[in-house]
């Protein structure tokens, strides 16, 4: 979606992002959509019931 981190940025950025979400959780799938997501929500002012559906649940 427009606004979604290029591969280039997401490179840049995927390093510093953790593997994990907490210490009884599973391994996180995919950080670089989680983080997409979460920016998605903040640039568009939307609940999270509400997100786009390209970006899991």
């Amino acid at each position: 979606m427009r606004g979604d981190q290029t591969d280039e940025e997401g490179a840049i950025i995927g390093d510093l992002l953790p593997s994990e979400r907490g210490r009884w959780s599973q391994l996180a799938q995919d950080n670089r959509l989680f983080l997409n997501g979460l920016l998605y929500v903040l640039r568009i002012g939307c609940p999270w019931r509400n997100i786009h559906g390209c970006y899991g649940k």
